[in-house]
């Protein structure tokens, strides 16, 4: 699907995503890859180039074609190999599913799913298909993750009987993910309705896995600077931590319950020293080392320029652990990258956060923090998963 999407994005010029929502992220299975390889495209600038401009007079001219296109992206999808019609002999329901909801239905029906489908895998919907659905059936279940996207969109459009169930009913949840056991217990909710539905043998049973929280990975030096910093922190009489994204983020849970916020990549730093303008004291901003070098750089020069009175941990487990175990742009650098965006070298620390240097490790945090101004401490030690993966090549 990855390589049609990237086809359909030569044919109509247009930018094409593959939607992945969460459980699908969290998934692995075996995927059957083409080996064989299309042309490459040779290179060529574009035939128009004021298309990559973007100003309004532009962009105006550039809407209209794609109006214009949009009844090709609708042709293609209902002849698309991902949008299906599947037949089914009950038709007092007809469902719509998209995405991972297809493996949900087909778990809950193991002998066969009984009623008419419309499997929804490329947009813009395929209304034709749909329209179908709706014709042949007395009524319509919406199966999808996330938001009701699809459900809406029907209701708006093709509710011609008043009967289209799914997440704005209430059969299915609209909050968290689905499980077959929920899409299950979701047509089962309509039964009472539609005579024809029972609860039949074809309705599977499902087992579901005990719930496995994350955490922080035994050795790992994220640990020790918690340990170390609600060691110190615990001297104070409003302390606030600003976290940011990675493995890190984990130390919002038990049992270190060391973060009081988290929103997006390099906010650590930026709520700290907006905070720390409001007058909080203690504000630390921790960040890994490569969330700085992606997004957190800019708020450090940001409280360099005005010394604000922040202490910033740079936690570095010198990869990018979170997803997969990357190189991480700032390995070997994070020092010269803070000294060359103005840091005060009397205020620039760096340890080894291992077990035996939680103490010392205490001692510099309640150094800086009782500093008033910028102050940054990089506290190093390698992601335990990578060292494993490091010594195994040796």
């Amino acid at each position: 699907m990855a390589r049609y999407g990237f086809e359909l994005s030569e044919r109509f010029a247009i930018p094409v995503m593959v939607r992945l929502v969460t459980r699908l992220s969290h998934s692995r299975a075996v995927v059957e890859v083409d080996e064989s390889a299309s042309v490459e495209n040779e290179l060529h600038y574009p035939r128009n180039p004021k298309q990559w401009v973007l100003m309004p007079a532009i962009s105006k001219q550039r809407y209209k074609v794609l109006l214009k296109d949009y009844e090709d992206f609708e042709a293609a999808s209902e002849e698309s190999p991902f949008n299906k019609y599947l037949p089914g002999e009950d038709k007092s329901l007809g469902i719509v599913v998209s995405g991972l909801a297809w493996n949900y239905l087909k778990e809950a029906f193991p002998g066969g799913i009984p009623f008419p489908t419309v499997k929804i895998s490329q947009y813009p919907l395929p209304t034709k298909m749909i329209g179908r659905l709706f014709d042949e059936c007395e009524s319509v279940m919406v199966i999808e993750e996330g938001q009701p996207l699809i459900e809406k969109k029907l209701r708006g459009a093709l509710d011609r009987n008043g009967k289209i169930y799914g997440k704005l009913s209430g059969e299915l949840n609209l909050t968290g993910e689905l499980t077959p056991d929920l899409v299950k217990e979701g047509i089962s909710k309509i039964k009472t309705e539609l005579d024809s539905l029972k609860q039949s043998d074809l309705m599977g049973e499902s087992q579901v896995t005990r719930p496995r929280p994350p955490a922080l990975c035994q050795g790992c030096g994220h640990r020790d600077v918690y340990a170390a910093l609600n060691g110190v922190l615990e001297e104070y009489e409003n302390p606030k931590v600003f976290g940011d994204i990675g493995c890190y983020t984990l130390g919002f849970l038990s049992p270190f319950n060391a973060i009081d916020t988290v929103v997006d990549m390099g906010a650590s730093i930026t709520m700290a020293k907006g905070a720390a303008d409001a007058g909080q004291h203690p504000a630390v901003a921790i960040i890994g080392d490569s969330t700085f070098t992606h997004s957190g750089m800019t708020g450090l020069l940001d409280a360099v320029n005005e010394n604000s009175p922040i202490t910033v941990i740079i936690s570095d487990n010198l990869t990018t652990g979170m997803t997969g175990g990357q190189d991480s742009q700032g390995t070997g650098k994070l020092e010269d990258i803070c000294l060359g965006l103005g840091v005060n070298p009397d205020h620039l620390r760096t340890i080894d956060s291992l077990p035996k240097n939680v103490e010392q490790m205490k001692e510099i945090f309640r150094e800086e923090i009782n500093y008033n101004g910028l102050s940054v401490i990089v506290s190093r030690r390698e992601c335990i998963q990578t060292a494993r993966r490091h010594a195994v090549k040796k």
